[in-house]
């Protein structure tokens, strides 16, 4: 109606129907047979602008035919609501209710009509409303639900990675990387790098309910991990969380996985990767292809879209990256430590806290120790399974003079062992290489040159000899020959160390192994 009030004033104006038809951006035919229209009402145009729009609707518009309604639309529309709770259980099609629709009315619809009325129905009610994003508003994130894998060099086995995918609504601008795994500290990693990809950091975060991030899901207050909440400290950014079981609440990160999976996994499905590095460099290859494509029937790509309108207004990264921690209880333990469960690896106390419960914090870097709000000791964190890490100024007074052995190398020993005599450097030598951590054989050394004090650097000299004819050289060894004055006796002759074995038809000799 407001169309035609407009072409009433123009046209009491003088103007002509092409002239009405430029300023209206219509169609000159529509415009003529509008004013065809309102000349055979054989009224002034002034008397039909005075006209209310029902009134002017009535004679422009004839009244729509009538049309009776069917006996079976009425009864169909009856049936709609059972029929609709029905198609949502399992195993339930749209041609097994038709068929007992029409046992039960056997003049209903034919199935063409029953699926028409159905599926009209059901459009009403699937109806989707669309969001017009701010820029910089937000950042959605989701793992795809399809992984992709590499293959072990070394083992042949093939690994399968999840992909975590990042989306920025308002220009669809995306990162996505490879994880190792879904673990909370993989998921927080890639994060940091999808905020140093973006150049800047959203306002807000937004999620499904992944039990990295969520601890407990809530419409109106879901609850983060504490980790996850460190991290949207550290940015300065907010966490937000979709309803369970709707994923529309974060529709663009959705539909951009499905984008991901024809642009990007499907270039890459005949490729063989040996490693998530290789992996995730090839991703990056056509992660920046995708950017930079143009959008449909747009002369611009999400990158152009997302550097003109969309990186200003990200806030700026902080000046250091995020550091995961993680935080324990720990009580010390009598020998002045506290274990770190996660690496097995132990770290001192000041033996005054002794029986106390402490708090740790830990990342990948440093271990603090607390006593209620108060850091008793900070130490560098060390993933030596069942490893010490101890000062010695944590120790009593009493038990300090153990922690001298922290101070000797295999330097110390071998020069030491040197001032007796070739064969203690020898047997020194070889105790050393027989341990996988080397500070374990330190007291045996020790325990060494503490016999020769006892008898003397001769008679070492000797023990060491005849313990070096041996596969295995210790302390024990060596403190044995000289106890039973061993090194005093003549040395065996080399025959004499080892049992002679005739010879026998059923040994095989070196031809066997050709």
């Amino acid at each position: 109606m407001l169309q035609i009030r407009r072409i009433l004033q123009l046209k009491s104006l003088g103007r002509s129907n092409r002239e009405i038809a430029q300023e209206l951006h219509s169609g000159r035919d529509t415009v003529n047979g509008y004013v065809r229209q309102l000349l055979h009402l054989e009224k002034s145009f002034d008397d039909l602008l005075k006209l209310n729009d029902n009134e002017l609707s009535s004679l422009v518009y004839k009244e729509p035919a009538s049309f009776t309604t069917d006996w079976r639309y009425t009864d169909f529309q009856q049936r709609i609501p059972e029929l609709c709770d029905e198609l949502k259980k399992p195993h339930a099609t749209r041609m097994i209710l038709w068929e007992e629709y029409r046992r039960k009315i056997p003049d209903g619809y034919g199935y063409a009509q029953f699926c028409e009325h159905l599926g009209r129905h059901l459009q009403t009610r699937s109806a989707v409303m669309h969001f017009d994003h701010e820029p910089a508003a937000s950042m959605m994130f989701d793992f795809a639900g399809d992984k992709i894998s590499y293959v072990d060099q070394q083992t042949g086995e093939i690994h399968w990675c999840p992909v975590l995918v990042c989306t920025l609504p308002f220009s669809g601008f995306t990162y996505i990387e490879a994880l190792p795994s879904a673990r909370q500290q993989y998921l927080i990693k890639a994060l940091n790098n999808a905020l140093g990809y973006f150049g800047g950091v959203p306002l807000s975060a937004k999620t499904d309910n992944m039990k990295q991030v969520v601890r407990k899901s809530n419409r109106y207050e879901p609850a983060f991990e504490d980790l996850a909440q460190q991290w949207a400290l550290h940015f300065g950014t907010t966490l937000m969380a979709a309803r369970v079981a709707k994923p529309r609440d974060k529709a663009s990160v959705e539909s951009h996985v499905n984008v991901v999976y024809n642009r990007i996994y499907a270039v890459l499905r005949n490729r063989v990767f040996h490693s998530v590095e290789q992996m995730n460099q090839a991703l990056m290859e056509e992660l920046n292809k995708f950017n930079n494509r143009h959008l449909q029937r747009c002369n611009y790509s999400r990158l152009d879209r997302f550097s003109l309108h969309e990186r200003p207004l990200l806030l700026p990264l902080p000046a250091e990256l995020f550091i995961p921690k993680s935080k324990i209880i720990a009580k010390v333990q009598r020998n002045c430590h506290i274990t770190l469960g996660e690496d097995w690896h132990h770290y001192s106390v000041p033996f005054l806290h002794i029986g106390k419960t402490l708090q740790v914090i830990y990342d990948t870097d440093h271990v603090e120790i607390y006593l209620d709000t108060i850091r008793i000791v900070t130490h560098t964190r060390s993933y030596q399974r069942n490893g010490y890490t101890t000062l010695e100024e944590h120790l009593p007074p009493q038990h300090k003079h153990f922690a001298r052995i922290k101070g000797y190398t295999r330097e110390y020993f071998i020069e030491k062992a040197a001032s007796i005599g070739v064969n203690t450097t020898g047997a020194i030598t070889k105790i050393l290489e027989q341990r996988i951590f080397i500070e374990q054989s330190y007291n045996s050394c020790l325990g060494v040159f503490r016999l020769g004090e006892q008898y003397g650097s001769d008679r070492l000299e000797s023990a060491c000899l005849r313990a070096l004819a041996g596969y295995k050289v210790n302390y024990t060894i060596i403190r044995n020959i000289l106890e039973h004055k061993l090194d005093q006796a003549p040395a065996p002759a080399q025959t004499e160390l080892f049992i002679s074995i005739p010879d026998h038809e059923n040994i095989r000799g070196a031809q066997s192994y050709q």
